[in-house]
């Protein structure tokens, strides 16, 4: 599956890999801010944006295995590879297929868990609701989690992208990538596996994945870095980009660079 890309600047490759239920185009203020020191490569994951969601079964393995074929395709052997929420799945996933790509990972809003019964359950549920009706179901009850109470009182422009990013996502994308999160594994011991240095990020205000599950795949890889982004919930990277854009920046140069 050949992956729809946005790229900017040069230099040491940096690949982002968006939430759900968004799209490459939720890395603006990262390609801008980050492209001065490196690379940065943001590609729409199988379904998204630009990108062909084909006929496979529901899988972040599939989703890992594309991100690969990206690399290939632009001559790059070893990358940073980070992700958002979903996009932090597909980044775990890909460290356990394919550790010898990674040079250092970040896991912005995410968890190393697997889903309980009653998330698998409600993931089919709002599937099946959005290739029933569309994605009124989508901003009903996955947008008000997405952001967080500070972003939702102060900053109404940014909560109208965020907004209009949800209601813009394929239906048949949106069910394809829940069934894929519902069915993935338990990540702590790829975490644990993990020779390479790691950045977690998380929102203050994030209610999806808390700052409990952040603190957990910290302490789980050998080489860890915590962020806390201030006055941001689950979609730290656009609610408070230019915080979200200093920890990568600082991470790069501490530990990669």
């Amino acid at each position: 599956m050949r992956l729809y890309t946005r790229s900017a600047g040069e230099g040491l490759p940096v690949v982002l890999l968006h939430a759900f239920p968004m799209s490459s185009t939720m890395w603006l203020a990262q390609r801008e801010g980050l492209a001065t020191t490196c690379k940065v490569i943001t590609p729409d994951l199988r379904g998204f944006g630009g990108s062909l969601l084909g006929e496979d079964e529901p899988s972040l393995d599939l989703m890992a295995d594309d991100v690969v074929r990206l690399l290939d395709e632009e001559g790059i052997d070893r990358a940073v590879i980070g992700g958002q929420s979903m996009g932090g799945y597909v980044t775990m996933a890909l460290c356990r297929r394919h550790p010898d790509r990674v040079l250092g990972v970040v896991l912005a809003d995410t968890k190393a868990t697997a889903d309980s019964e009653a998330a698998r359950g409600n993931r089919e549920r709002i599937a099946a609701a959005v290739l029933e009706r569309g994605s009124s179901i989508l901003v009903e009850e996955v947008l008000p989690a997405l952001i967080g109470s500070t972003t939702r009182q102060r900053r109404a422009m940014v909560f109208g992208r965020v907004r209009g990013l949800v209601q813009s996502a394929p239906p048949g994308a949106v069910a394809w990538a829940q069934r894929a999160m519902a069915v993935r594994p338990d990540s702590f011991d790829t975490l644990r596996a993990l020779k390479v240095p790691a950045l977690v990020i998380v929102g203050e205000e994030d209610e999806l994945s808390p700052l409990t599950d952040a603190e957990a795949m910290t302490e789980a890889v050998p080489d860890g870095r915590l962020t806390v982004i201030e006055k941001a919930g689950h979609l730290s990277a656009i609610e408070q980009p230019e915080a979200f854009n200093r920890a990568v920046s600082d991470f790069l140069k501490d530990r990669i660079l």
